[in-house]
């Protein structure tokens, strides 16, 4: 797969608060995100994930405190060259789905919401219909195209201002904690969303979320802690480092942390299962064993 986005030694801060100088928030990042990619990014409070989302689809626009390199299919947003045209078509390639759905939904109907960010591209209606249309049935909302927004669940709010992100067409969506203010049943379906995004349409996906159980189902899991990389590998890699984990301010998926609960109890375990269906696996292997 191309690279997408490659982001090279990237230092960020939000500059001077008083006469005080600000540490920066990002220091040094490396980070290469392949085109239809599904990778996931963790991290403790303040340990700057959000902020290099917002880089990323240049919802921080101020780039004064900026340095480094942040190539977006091969445009460098840091460069002195950048105009506000090529930051327009920059926007339109990595769209946004932010934590609070209320915060993206502006119209009082449902597909009206939908149709607003091809509107503002100055499509034609027929366009703007097939792609409200299609984004609308990608999420499962179709049925709620005439519906208000304020009347619908959080869950169902979520995936209308995630069609509002599709009927742009973005060829990367970013998710920054797009599951936190939902219930389980709400954090299910969009994390199925996000996969069939992925999976059936090709669309590169970040997912920014404190929940470990999201992350394990990603390519590809990159843990910051202080503003820095501190894991970087496939899911199994990263949950397997528990300390490095911990050291990171996270904690384990819980089907990993019954895993390593087992071998404190004496259980003869040998790997790391990350999934319920991991899990169940080698327990039973590992009872099978024990019965021998």
């Amino acid at each position: 797969m191309a690279e997408f986005i490659e982001i090279k030694n990237l230092h960020f801060s939000y500059g001077k608060e008083e006469s005080k100088q600000q540490d920066d928030v990002l220091c040094g990042v490396d980070l290469t995100v392949r085109k239809g990619e599904y990778v996931a990014i963790l991290g403790r409070n303040g340990s700057g994930k959000s902020t290099l989302a917002k880089l990323l689809n240049l919802v921080i626009d101020d780039l004064e405190n900026a340095s480094g390199e942040i190539l977006v299919d091969g445009v460098n947003i840091l460069s002195d060259d950048m105009t506000e045209d090529m930051a327009f078509e920059l926007r339109k390639k990595v769209g946004m789905v932010f934590q609070n759905p209320d915060n993206q939904l502006v119209a009082t109907v449902v597909e009206e919401d939908v149709a607003f960010g091809p509107e503002n591209l100055g499509l034609d209606p027929k366009e703007i219909r097939r792609r409200v249309d299609e984004a609308l049935d990608t999420v499962g909302m179709s049925e709620f195209a005439k519906r208000e927004p304020h009347r619908l669940s959080g869950g169902q709010k979520q995936r209308v201002a995630i069609a509002g992100v599709i009927a742009m067409m973005p060829d990367c969506i970013i998710f920054d904690e797009s599951t936190a203010m939902l219930d389980p049943v709400g954090r299910k379906d969009i994390v199925a969303t996000m996969e069939k995004l992925n999976r059936e349409h090709g669309i590169t996906v970040l997912t920014i979320t404190h929940y470990m159980e999201e992350a394990v189902r990603a390519d590809r899991v990159v843990v910051l802690n202080h503003g820095k990389i501190a894991i970087e590998g496939t899911p199994e890699q990263v949950f397997s480092d528990a300390g490095a984990l911990r050291a990171a301010g996270l904690e384990l998926p819980q089907c990993a942390q019954l895993i390593e609960e087992l071998i404190k109890s004496g259980m003869s375990i040998k790997e790391c299962g990350i999934t319920p269906e991991d899990c169940a696996r080698i327990i039973l292997l590992a009872g099978g064993a024990t019965c021998q």
